[in-house]
């Protein structure tokens, strides 16, 4: 295995340059995009730094110097401009401010790497050892990169990030297009794409609680409604959401409402960001009643699978397994067990598993749902 090189990369402080560095490269030119951010004390990620990379060259880009949206987007939002990204998922929300919509066409090298047989979630670090032979350094990947000025190491680091996504890029494509998944793969990007501009937040968050899924329909209801003022509020505050109100919390707010304010602060003790103020709202909420129009617009709560349900869902994961084996694709990939789990319960076909997933799945899944 072999070191990793040194990248030299420009280190960009104006809108100017970064124009000048973008304006090099040509239409339709694959370009490497990663980001370093922060998410420690807030609900949305701070963008700490964007790296670059097309043609051997490198570019450290310093978000809290100058806006870079304006120069991004008519170079990375076109419909022909082809980016590459490493597990975007994180990346592309800490730039959706600055893109919106996302890239014109994300290459997701980790969904890549899934597609060709290599694994589900594997690591940048782990896919450059097995296609480039270099073994990256993990040193800085705790890093502070929103302190100023950073070091050597860190812009070393920061730079290695997008110096091998071409090689990665190259070598992919081509094994997606002999095993012929590069339309799946294009599908799952622009899918990733699509959840990553999605950023008003789930509105029916109480359906990951499946420890609620038994109970009344106006106290799902009730629950659904804490949810969404938790998204507003944190939001609006820019605080990360168990700090206003944990999952655990939640849960024993709706199942049990406080008699009185006192009762409420008493309960909530230790919520971080739960001032007196949020505490009056969530006091208000806790006791308005709750309307039949809030119940119908509750989606229910899927519990886990009994019974004959369970049954289904062995059958289910067998057919999945199968499946995968003869696709060369990992099960998770094709279709997380939670997924299952969720549609041998509601019967409702699952979003997750439309496209390329439902040619596979629709004509075997419906026949083994219990009777």
């Amino acid at each position: 295995m072999s070191p990793p090189e040194t990248a030299a990369a420009d280190w960009i402080v104006h809108p100017d340059a970064l124009q000048a560095w973008l304006a090099t490269i040509p239409i339709g030119a694959a370009v490497g995009l990663d980001t370093e951010f922060m998410r420690r004390n807030t609900f949305y990620p701070q963008l700490a730094l964007l790296q670059l990379g097309w043609n051997g060259r490198y570019a450290l880009v310093d978000p809290l110097a100058f806006d870079i949206g304006a120069a991004l987007q008519p170079r990375l939002g076109g419909d022909a401009a082809v980016t590459i990204m490493h597990s975007a998922g994180e990346d592309l929300e800490t730039l959706a401010p600055l893109l919106p919509e996302g890239p014109g066409q994300l290459f997701d090298t980790q969904i890549a790497a899934a597609f060709a047989g290599m694994g589900l979630g594997i690591s940048y670090r782990a896919l450059v050892a097995e296609l480039a032979g270099v073994e990256l350094d993990k040193g800085e990947t705790r890093s502070d990169w929103l302190q100023r000025p950073l070091t050597d190491s860190q812009r070393n680091y920061a730079a290695l990030d997008v110096v091998y996504l071409r090689t990665l890029h190259e070598q992919l494509a081509e094994r997606l297009q002999q095993r012929d998944r590069s339309a799946w793969h294009a599908e799952d990007c622009a899918r990733l794409k699509l959840r990553a501009s999605h950023r008003e937040g789930d509105p029916q968050p109480q359906r990951a609680l499946r420890g609620a899924a038994d109970w009344p329909p106006a106290q799902q209801a009730l629950l659904r409604r804490l949810l969404l003022w938790r998204e507003r509020s944190a939001r609006r505050l820019d605080v990360p959401r168990p700090w206003l109100l944990d999952d655990a919390l939640a849960l024993n707010l709706a199942q049990q409402p406080p008699r009185s304010l006192g009762d409420l602060e008493q309960r909530s003790r230790g919520q971080r960001a739960l001032r007196s103020a949020q505490r009056g709202e969530l006091f208000e909420l806790l006791t308005a009643p709750v309307s039949d129009e809030e119940i119908a617009a509750t989606a229910r709560i899927p519990g886990h699978p009994q019974g004959e349900a369970k049954k289904a869902l062995a059958a289910m994961k067998t057919l999945v397994d199968n499946l995968a084996g003869e696709l060369d694709l990992p099960p998770g990939l094709l279709c997380p067990r939670k997924v299952l789990e969720e549609y041998v319960v509601t019967a409702e076909w699952p979003e997750f598993l439309e496209g390329w997933r439902r040619d596979v799945l629709h004509d075997r899944l419906p026949a083994l749902l219990p009777g």
